[in-house]
């Protein structure tokens, strides 16, 4: 019936009226009935309530009352505060000025009145701005205003304001809780005061400083204003110039300073014509610099700068010394270069020198190289030549030796064999030799050998050797396969093995053998000999050396140079291990071959035999003429047939007469007419048309031919022939035929 929210006085109106009208229509009734009765009841108990709602009311009124003074006591006590305090302050609740203290007011006392509640942020930074009292600010006050009355800024600024009569205050400006901004404008004008005083104290310190320094600076320094007036200058600039300070001061006329020059003769008429260059000059690059010489030896550098305002600054240096120090750098320099030009002249003449002494050793290496080059060509080509008479002759005295074993020339003939023996060492170590020198690609041949094969071979060739001596001779197989050239690694054990037999007493004793090291094969000579010295050890090595106690037939020096250079060719190394009066060990390590094929199995070792006969028919073909006779005749002496040949017609005759293929063939490989052993041997077998047994005795050792021989089944043996191994050779190679033609399967090659 009534609304809560409405005055209480207004309530309470309404109330009464209610009431009236309800006892209006009680009266009204006719009777007295039960309904009326409740509607007077419910009048009453309406009348109580809107009287215990008024009381109600009553009460709240004062309670408000009381509030409303409170509040009212409360702001008064808080704008006297306001206005006790000695800062300016303001207020802004929801953006809107609410309370500003008279301290505000009297800074701005134009804009009191305007200060009103309700006054925005901005519009209150505008009357500021707008104020008589206002001089400056650290920043825009107009956009401080703006940024702070932004919604959902939040950000606290600091602004420095002057005031009219050099006051200085900050406005510093808080957000608080919600949306209530406070200023408060704080004075700082003493603190700025001071800092100014203390700022200008320190400028005039400085000043004095460097009013000081100017004063002593080495160079003369004189600043002149644009109107050509001097400003300051120091004690240097008069001492340089030789103007006392009475003369020439600040204030004065540079017009005048420069008749003082004229006065004293430091400018001529030449220097004030470069005077107006000068300043021309100046003008436009805006930088002068010059040397003048005012006489007596001196020099000054004079250093025009020109400054912002329109004038320049003048410096002046005394650099005498210095000059004096390049003038004198410079004499210096040129008498040096005089001497460096001499010097350089003799060192060109030396050059020349030098280069044509370069140029004649050149020629002369030239000409020792092509020395060397032709001495090893020539026994390279010579070898052929070099070899027959001495293989004829190796062949005679074999033939002698057999024909007077009973006789008393016999020891007469053994001594003439060891010497051919020993001249035969010697040619086969300058060949070696020689070919290691050569720069031949066919001297060495780096293939898979198998040791067991060259170690057979050796057993064979030097077992009688060291019978005659009566040293036991020991060799032990491998079956290791190495990588190595099979000519040089063959001549290499040979020589090992031979220095072993030599310088070995007889009773001693020479062992070969293989040490398996891992990837590589150790092949080592043991001996009992006279030892080698430790000093000796490195130098045996060299050409024509000789160890101590060595005899005569221990030979000139060469085998173990041709082991040295051969294994360093070969990539072996060669190690000595050796004690006086105990004996040697050589070794020769080699990289094995792994899987590498094996060209048959090996010959089983030659039995030495004087007594072996060759009851066969032996076709030799030799174009030298005592070689030939030579060969014939230690083949028949042997029990062999001999049908001897000079030439590839001639053998083919004597087969045709023959009518039936020779048991074997001896054939040289360089025969007259270009024609060589293996084109005999292939034109025999074409004859016959059998596959006859054949043997190339030839100086010739390069790998090229030791394929043809393989590729021919023909067995290719080195002049000079050893006869105990070419006896036994041919009687192998006619023993394997007959194998083959009883339907044996043995391919194995010599």
């Amino acid at each position: 019936m009534t609304d809560p929210s409405e005055p209480p006085e207004v309530r309470l109106e309404r109330l009464e009226k209610i009431i009236d009208a309800l006892i209006r229509r009680a009266n009204r009734q006719d009777d007295i009935g039960p309904a009326a009765f409740r509607a007077f009841q419910s009048a009453i108990e309406l009348q109580e309530r809107v009287e215990a709602q008024t009381r109600d009311l009553e009460r709240a009124e004062t309670e408000l009352e009381s509030v409303r003074y409170e509040r009212e006591r409360t702001r008064r006590s808080l704008v006297d505060a306001l206005s006790s305090m000695a800062e300016g302050f303001a207020l802004f609740m929801d953006g809107k000025l609410h309370v500003t203290n008279g301290f505000m007011a009297n800074l701005l006392p134009d804009r009191a009145e305007d200060f009103v509640p309700g006054l925005g942020v901005s519009g209150f930074f505008k009357l500021i701005a707008e104020s008589n009292a206002f001089t400056s600010a650290d920043r825009n006050l107009r956009e401080v205003g703006a940024r702070l009355s932004r919604q959902n800024m939040q950000e606290d600024m600091k602004v420095v304001v002057e005031l009219s009569g050099d006051r200085w205050y900050q406005l510093n400006a808080q957000h608080t809780s919600g949306e209530n901004l406070v200023l408060l404008m704080t004075e700082i004008t003493q603190l700025v005061r001071r800092n100014r005083q203390e700022k200008e104290t320190l400028i005039d310190l400085q000043e004095d400083y460097l009013r000081a320094v100017f004063q002593h600076m080495s160079p003369g320094v004189c600043t002149i204003s644009a109107q050509g007036q001097i400003l300051l200058l120091n004690f240097q600039f008069h001492e340089l110039l030789g103007i006392p300070p009475a003369d020439l001061k600040p204030g004065m006329r540079m017009g005048k300073m420069i008749d003082l020059l004229k006065m004293r003769g430091l400018l001529s008429a030449s220097d004030e014509f470069r005077l107006s260059v000068w300043r021309n000059e100046l003008r436009t690059r805006g930088q002068v610099r010059r040397r003048i010489r005012p006489g007596a030896g001196k020099v000054l550098e004079v250093r025009a700068t020109r400054l912002p305002g329109g004038g320049f600054v003048v410096e002046v240096r005394d650099v005498t010394l210095e000059v004096r120090t390049t003038e004198m750098l410079e004499e210096r320099v040129k008498e040096r270069t005089v001497e460096l030009t001499m010097a350089n002249e003799r060192l060109r003449m030396e050059y020349r020198e030098k280069a044509r002494v370069e140029e004649e050793l050149r020629i002369a290496r030239d000409r020792a190289e092509a020395a060397i080059s032709s001495k090893t060509r020539f026994l390279a080509a010579a070898s052929h030549d070099l070899l027959q008479p001495i293989n004829a002759a190796q062949l005679l005295i074999s033939t002698l030796r057999e024909t007077t074993r009973q006789s008393a020339f016999h020891p007469m003939v053994e001594r003439l064999f060891g010497a051919f023996g020993s001249v035969e060492q010697l040619l086969r170590s300058l060949l070696d030799i020689s070919r290691l020198e050569s720069a031949d690609a066919d001297a060495v041949s780096i293939e898979p050998i198998r040791l067991d094969t060259l170690m057979s071979g050796i057993q064979g060739d030097q077992a009688l050797m060291a019978e005659q001596k009566n040293i036991r001779f020991d060799v032990v197989l491998s079956s290791a396969v190495v990588i190595s050239d099979s000519i040089y690694l063959l001549r290499s054990i040979q020589n090992l093995v031979v220095n072993a037999i030599q310088y070995t007493p007889p009773g001693g004793r020479v062992l070969v053998g293989c040490r398996r090291k891992g990837k590589e094969v150790e092949l080592q000579v043991w001996d009992t000999g006279i030892g080698i010295a430790r000093a000796d050890q490195l130098r045996i090595f060299e050409e024509f050396t000789r160890g101590e106690g060595a005899g005569l037939s221990a030979g000139v020096g060469l085998g173990l140079s041709v082991v040295d250079r051969a294994c360093r060719l070969l990539g072996h190394k060669l190690f000595v291990r050796s004690a006086p009066g105990v004996g040697s060990m050589f070794s020769i390590t080699m990289g094995v071959a792994e899987d590498a094929p094996r060209r048959g199995e090996p010959p089983r070792a030659l039995t030495q035999s004087e007594d072996l006969r060759l009851d066969h028919i032996v076709l030799v073909i030799e174009n030298d003429e005592d070689v030939l006779y030579s060969t014939t005749k230690w083949l028949e002496q042997a029990g062999a047939s001999v049908q001897p040949a000079r030439s590839v017609r001639e053998a083919i005759e004597f087969v045709n007469d023959m009518g039936m293929p020779p048991d074997i063939i001896l054939a040289d490989y360089q025969l007259d007419q270009g024609e060589t052993g293996v084109e005999a041997i292939s034109c025999v077998r074409a004859l016959t048309n059998a596959h006859v047994p054949a043997i190339m005795i030839t100086a010739n050792r390069s790998e090229s031919l030791r394929e043809a021989g393989l590729l021919n089944d023909v067995s290719v043996m080195a002049k000079p022939v050893k006869m105990a191994r070419l006896k036994q050779l041919i009687d192998w190679k006619i023993k394997m035929k007959g194998r083959r033609r009883l339907g044996g399967t043995d391919k194995s090659r010599q």
